[in-house]
């Protein structure tokens, strides 16, 4: 069975004890319908862009959101249709919801399927690859990055499930495991195409299914799009320290607890927010809403007249 080598560092532990305040306020806050709506139909839509954005996609935020709304948008067919998988991604992992749920091989080759939908062959569509890849850096050529031939991903594979689904491993940090099983699968690059979005998702699939869905509030792809330097850095620093995944789970810890932190401080409502928001409502009108709510001590007001905020209580 696959076993993974890392050292819980200073900087792993306040991270994770950061993400699990992060996710308990998050969980317990009593939010509107109307924000735990915004909230996570904002992160889908960033999860979709920033993850297909990552491995080069050209659609920008604002087309990837229109082609998740169904209209008509100008650009290649594969940049389409990869943002219309990655949803379909999201939505196969999101509808997973039992914790004694079982990884398998059928598992990660049904994400792969969804994810190469028009874009590979369909013999190539959720199959392991039956040939050796390298990886090169775009710019010199060079290959920085040789997978397992492809005879041995089957074995891979089975290692890397024995690890995700064994009871031995229960006293890992399910943020942990997630950031481990999301460098495995990069490292045995399975498929042919598809392979970053896939770990990707197994990932974030790992979370949900260890209680860490957090509303569905986040999205880690945004953080490493943001500074794909930084994010292929810390992949590739595994190598360089002969299989040590120590600073990859520095670096991935810290992106999670980064988004939580985002998310936990954006929970509270302006006025001078009100007509962008509501702006068919008046201002007299969402006050009086909101009197009920100040009542019962589910948010509190801090400020007067305009740079008046309403926070969760």
């Amino acid at each position: 069975m696959y076993q993974p080598r890392f050292t819980i560092t200073n900087k792993i532990l306040k991270n994770i004890g950061i993400i699990e305040a992060c996710k308990e306020v998050i969980d317990h806050a009593p939010l509107l319908p109307y924000y735990e709506k915004k909230f996570r139909d904002e992160a889908l839509i960033r999860t979709v862009h920033y993850g297909t954005h990552i491995e080069g996609n050209e659609l920008n935020l604002s087309q990837a959101e229109r082609v998740l709304a169904g209209e008509d948008v100008v650009g290649r067919d594969r940049d389409i249709w990869e943002v219309i998988n990655y949803r379909k991604v999201t939505d196969y992992i999101s509808g997973i919801q039992n914790s004694n749920y079982e990884i398998t091989e059928e598992v990660i080759k049904k994400i792969h399927k969804i994810t190469v939908h028009r874009i590979l062959p369909e013999k190539e569509s959720g199959e392991y690859r039956k040939k050796q890849v390298v990886l090169k850096n775009s710019k010199t050529g060079q290959v920085s990055f040789k997978p397992p031939l492809a005879i041995a991903v089957p074995y891979q594979i089975k290692d890397l499930l024995s690890f995700i689904n064994s009871d031995s491993n229960k006293d890992i940090h399910p943020v942990l495991k997630s950031g481990v099983v999301h460098y495995e699968l990069v490292r045995i690059h399975p498929f042919l195409d598809g392979n970053g979005r896939v770990a990707r998702a197994l990932s974030t699939l790992i979370l949900f299914l260890e209680g860490y869905d957090i509303r569905k509030f986040f999205s880690l792809e945004e953080y490493f799009d943001k500074d794909a330097g930084s994010y292929y850095k810390a992949l590739q620093s595994v190598q360089k320290q002969k299989g040590d995944l120590t600073f990859w789970l520095e670096y991935f810890t810290q992106g999670l607890s980064f988004e939580l932190s985002k998310i936990k401080e954006t929970g509270y409502l302006q006025n001078k927010a009100f007509k962008t928001l509501f702006p068919f409502v008046s201002e007299d009108t969402i006050l009086n809403e909101l009197k009920p709510l100040l009542k019962e001590g589910i948010i509190k007001k801090k400020g007067i007249t305009k740079s008046a905020k309403y926070v969760m209580g």
